[in-house]
């Protein structure tokens, strides 16, 4: 399978969530959808960003948009984080990597002098035909749930 682009439709792709949920991008048409992809649950820069997801969600719900958060986290520590912030939307865990290879976002990162392959910080709208409309990669946290929103707002 090879990996999303630009104003093409995104492939279709079924992902477990939290909450027993199955996420079908097919079941989302006639919706806007905001996928963001985090390193880790419950570390500083993906908590902010959850929040501030959150607390932009009655803008991104007026405006038919869906909002889900990804990383390689099992269900259970999502189930603990989403609880823990509030969030409401839910989180895809993405242990095999399947959609993380998909969006092409695992890149080799440095940390602490060592090279790992990690999730690099990214977003992702796809729009109401599931056509991919924007896409924000190496994202810095501030201000990025409102550019996101703009975004939606200018579809």
């Amino acid at each position: 399978m090879s990996s999303v682009a630009l104003n093409q439709p995104v492939p279709d792709f079924e992902a477990e969530a939290t909450d027993d949920q199955i996420i079908r991008l097919a079941d989302l048409r006639g919706k806007n959808v905001v996928i963001y992809f985090y390193p880790k649950d419950n570390t500083p820069g993906c908590t902010t960003e959850g929040q501030d997801f959150r607390d932009r969600m009655p803008q991104f719900s007026e405006l038919d948009t869906e909002i889900f958060g990804v990383s390689r986290d099992g269900l259970k520590a999502h189930a603990n984080f989403r609880s823990k912030h509030q969030f409401p939307f839910h989180l895809i865990s993405d242990k095999d990597e399947a959609l993380c290879k998909l969006f092409d976002v695992i890149k080799l990162k440095k940390m602490y002098g060592k090279e790992h392959l990690g999730i690099e910080r990214s977003t992702f709208l796809i729009d109401k035909e599931g056509i991919l409309r924007r896409e924000w990669r190496g994202v810095k946290v501030n201000g990025h749930a409102d550019e996101v929103l703009e975004a939606v707002k200018a579809l």
